[in-house]
């Protein structure tokens, strides 16, 4: 690996990877090599933090993203497109939409990614860290835009469908989401694939 000529780092993490309904969601955060990223001292796995933690967070990258050294995208994949797909396939084309949005020659980044993700094989220069929103910042970053974006995005599916409450559980499988499908079946973004036994029942 050439590091000379590298311009970039990019994190990339998923959210959403387990909830019953709702998208998924996948967050890549972008800075040029050598930018401190210690700036965000309260950045760290957003299953961490709270989520008044994630909102201050996202709001200190919003304004450092206005001086225009700092860029981040988030892709989202449909309960339907996961249940077409499959998880696997769901998550790399997020990856692939993310990294496509930031528009940056592959053989510039440096691209730091969370668990087993991989990023395409048209950049060379990739690392996969396990727990690694714990331990690169640039990954945390990454992890806490996509977790802010997903839960709002879930806060809106709640105006739509309010009888699921999906503000509150984003659509995890609490014991009061499943309650909430016994009573009024399913929605139109819950995930299919998920839910077989309970639609069987």
């Amino acid at each position: 690996m050439n590091k000379n000529k590298l311009k970039y780092i990019i994190g990339i993490d998923e959210v959403g990877r387990g909830p019953l309904a709702g998208p998924l969601a996948v967050g890549a955060f972008v800075a040029p090599r050598g930018f401190d990223l210690r700036i965000f001292k309260g950045a760290r796995d957003s299953k961490k933090m709270s989520a008044g933690e994630r909102e201050e967070c996202f709001g200190e990258i919003k304004k450092e993203l206005k001086k225009g050294k700092l860029n981040y995208v988030v892709s989202f994949v449909s309960s339907q497109k996961i249940d077409k797909l499959g998880l696997t396939k769901a998550i790399n084309l997020a990856i692939h939409n993310c990294l496509k949005k930031l528009n940056l020659d592959p053989k510039k980044c440096l691209v730091f990614l969370d668990g087993a993700l991989r990023a395409p094989s048209s950049y060379p220069h990739q690392k996969t860290i396990i727990k690694g929103d714990d331990k690169e910042k640039i990954i945390s970053l990454a992890s806490i835009v996509a977790k802010v974006s997903r839960d709002r995005r879930m806060v809106h599916f709640s105006k739509l469908y309010p009888s699921y409450n999906f503000h509150k559980h984003k659509g995890y499988g609490t014991l009061e989401h499943r309650q909430k499908i016994k009573k009024f079946g399913l929605s139109p973004i819950h995930r299919r694939s998920f839910l077989t036994r309970i639609i069987a029942k």
